[in-house]
């Protein structure tokens, strides 16, 4: 008799852990299947460092196929073109079909770079959401060395991702500063954020103030509650809401550089399924990961509908950070041994957060426990250890990806940040 077949489509951060963890909590008793557009993994916390020259996009990469043969796990790199939830089966890009038992969707977000004329690496904006943007990003950084000109960092509305354009604004700074060019790039942050430091979370700790007294300090600028109205070579076009959601001010700033985060959406595989997503194409989920509509559907990561933390002015997305995404993982791999077991799901994910938001010279650290407020742990702390702290975690979770390892590791990460404060030890 054929054991229940467990899919994973999508094999990003979310995805590829799942699959491990999966795996060690079903103990042969299904087997376990990725589904992914890709043969790599990539680590996208480090894409901020390609875009200024500090990483090459091969030091983020990881070849799955070994390492799921190594592990006994089924992997394509064919990728879904459509989920059919009602007949339990993936339609693949190939025309093929794969029927399933239980799914697990980890796709993580389209980019939707065309909700906003002239928006993203196509046309005149710089990404850092995938390596191969962050590539990009390198050649116009290239440019703006040689030729300098004014630079815009931020997130756009709808954005749900905040962290890595803070980041990606104070490497900036630091790498400008070092080819001795600062002098001439006036830099502005733009954000649909209602303050600096909001992050999507109604902040954390005091980031708005950690935050703030950074870019005052570094010379930078910022437009809070910022709609992004089209961009045009070398001009992007803002306005600037107030909180009665009228047009407060419009901007018209000329550029060199502008990386901006997108909004984000539901992938077209699931988008519009009715009772499995939100309108924006996002997954359904109750309490343990699981759809309510198609009960042997869970999802994790950014692929799931989180609501917003309250009003703003311009909409602002929820992020979902790596130590969320890990209690989301462990959550369903336990679930999943309860429904093999007989037993209805009864593991929840504790939904908490932390964030290590690498400025070169410094940084910014956050832990939330839970992310969404109100919260039992609620810091934040600067300082050069958080640097020294994200190329130990990159070490280490590159590693981890690399052995198949499916030990959670955030937990971990968030106790050696809030206590001693050095992560060497992490990358040794």
């Amino acid at each position: 008799m054929a054991l229940p077949r467990i899919v994973v489509l999508g094999a990003g951060l979310g995805g590829t852990i799942a699959a491990y963890e999966i795996r060690d909590a079903v103990k042969g008793r299904a087997d376990v299947m990725v589904v992914s557009n890709s043969e790599d993994y990539w680590f996208v916390p480090s894409n901020p460092w390609v875009a200024v020259r500090w990483r090459e996009p091969e030091a983020l990469r990881v070849h799955l196929p070994p390492v799921m043969k190594k592990r006994g796990i089924g992997f394509t790199a064919v990728g879904a073109r459509r989920v059919h939830p009602a007949e339990n089966r993936l339609e693949l890009n190939d025309g093929t079909s794969l029927a399933y038992d239980y799914l697990v969707i980890a796709t993580g977000p389209d980019l939707a770079f065309d909700e906003i004329p002239g928006f993203g690496p196509e046309h005149h904006t710089v990404s850092i959401c995938q390596t191969d943007h962050a590539a990009k990003g390198a050649t116009v950084f290239d440019r703006l060395v040689a030729d300098p000109k004014p630079v815009i960092v931020g997130a756009a509305q709808g954005a749900s991702c905040f962290g890595p354009a803070y980041e990606f604004v104070m490497l900036l700074d630091t790498e400008l500063k070092r080819r001795r060019v600062r002098d001439r790039v006036p830099i502005t942050f733009v954000t649909s954020e209602p303050y600096i430091g909001h992050l999507g979370l109604d902040g954390v700790g005091d980031t708005k103030g950690l935050l703030e007294s950074e870019m005052r300090e570094r010379h930078i600028k910022w437009i809070t509650s910022a709609r992004i109205t089209s961009v045009e070579p070398e001009v992007m076009h803002i306005e600037e809401v107030g909180e009665d959601g009228q047009v407060r001010k419009a901007h018209d700033l000329p550029f060199g550089m502008a990386m901006m985060m997108p909004p984000f959406r539901g992938v077209p595989a699931v988008f519009g399924i009715e009772g499995l997503t939100n309108p924006r194409g996002f997954i359904l989920v109750d309490r343990h990961q699981r759809n309510p509509t198609f009960r042997n559907v869970f999802a994790i990561g950014v692929a799931v509908a989180i609501p917003p933390t309250g009003p703003t002015p311009v909409p602002v997305g929820v992020p979902k950070t790596g130590f969320m995404i890990e209690s989301m993982v462990t959550a369903v791999a336990n679930n999943l041994s309860d429904l093999l077991d007989g037993r209805e799901p009864s593991f929840e994910a504790t939904w908490n957060a932390i964030c290590l938001a690498d400025f070169g010279d410094g940084g910014v650290a956050f832990v939330a426990q839970p992310q969404i407020p109100p919260r039992n742990t609620n810091w934040s702390a600067s300082g050069k250890w958080v640097h020294l702290a994200k190329i130990a975690f990159e070490k280490y979770f590159l590693g981890k990806v690399r052995r198949g390892q499916s030990e959670p590791f955030y937990e971990k990460l968030a106790l050696h940040v809030m206590g001693v404060k050095k992560l060497k030890s992490l990358g040794g």
